[in-house]
């Protein structure tokens, strides 16, 4: 089974040739997507999937992770502000296991708050208009989550 932490040191050590990484950001709705190089310099905003049964949405991650030759899967982890979790990290916990049993890859948990916040202050930075921001937030936001996380994995393994 591949290994599922919050530790940016424990997934590099599952990673120790480095590889291209995919971030997620668990929507209710939606699946925002990220990529990063696989130095894990640069993250950037991929596409927004309509979230559906987890089969479909296992099927079209994965062909994304082929399509890119992904090593690795980070997820936003919404911890609450105090940095509990409550029912929202135990869904996306939950959808780590399922995601990393199926695909065989490593998972880090990333804690993903005001990560929309920093998605929308950079989509209004760039002069969005609110519609455009609508459609692209998810990604934004999985951008964000991924970003942060390639800093930690490219800088020493610091846990945030």
């Amino acid at each position: 089974m591949a290994v599922i932490t919050t530790s940016a040191l424990e997934m590099r050590d599952a990673l120790p040739e480095g590889g291209g990484l995919i971030g997620l950001d668990l929507g209710t709705q939606t699946i925002g997507t990220a990529f990063a190089d696989a130095g894990w310099c640069i993250a950037s905003p991929g596409k927004t999937i309509a979230r559906g049964k987890f089969s479909v949405d296992k099927g079209t991650i994965a062909a994304l992770i082929t399509e890119r030759a992904i090593k690795g899967i980070v997820i936003g982890l919404p911890l609450n502000m105090d940095g509990s979790a409550g029912a929202r990290a135990q869904s996306a916990r939950a959808y780590a296991r399922n995601l990393s049993q199926a695909l065989e890859l490593p998972v880090l948990l990333w804690d993903e708050r005001w990560s929309t916040t920093s998605a929308e202050r950079g989509l209004i930075e760039q002069d969005f208009s609110r519609a455009k921001r609508k459609e692209r937030i998810d990604s934004a936001a999985a951008a964000v989550i991924l970003q942060a996380a390639c800093d930690a994995l490219a800088g020493g393994g610091m846990r945030f």
